[in-house]
């Protein structure tokens, strides 16, 4: 499983893997509970691969932040999202110096963590897409 196949959908909670295409939208499963459900076709839906990371110079990818919160935490959850807002920016800079403070908020600051916590806890070890990964390993 690719981040590309893993799902952020406006309103929500929570991450959600894309199943299949339907009639009224697309169905996808809860990473938290396992459940399917249709999304809307008027949802606004964001694959986590499109999503990137304001900083002092070009926007990182999401993939490479959780890359580097995989190697900073050595392969274990996060710092909890619903720590005190200090704490949270704290971490954050230890794991991304370079970002943005003016814009990137602490909401998503949390956001980040409750999805990467989320991630770790379905698995995931490898968050860069294939032919990334498939071209570092060479």
């Amino acid at each position: 499983m690719e981040l590309k196949e893993i799902l952020a959908i406006s309103g929500q909670p929570g991450l959600y893997k894309y199943v299949a295409q339907s009639t009224r939208g697309v169905i996808v499963e809860s990473l938290l509970d396992g459940r399917r459900m249709n999304a809307a076709a008027n949802a606004r839906v964001s694959a986590l691969s499109d999503i990137s990371m304001f900083t002092e110079g070009d926007d990182i990818p999401l993939h490479e932040v959780f890359t580097r919160l995989y190697a900073y935490t050595g392969g274990k959850e996060a710092i909890s999202p619903k720590e005190a807002p200090e704490k949270l920016k704290a971490y954050f800079a230890e794991v991304l110096p370079e970002y943005d403070r003016d814009r990137v908020h602490v909401s998503d600051m949390k956001k980040c963590f409750a999805w990467f916590n989320l991630l770790v806890q379905a698995g995931f070890t490898k968050f860069a897409p294939e032919t990334e990964a498939e071209s570092a390993q060479e």
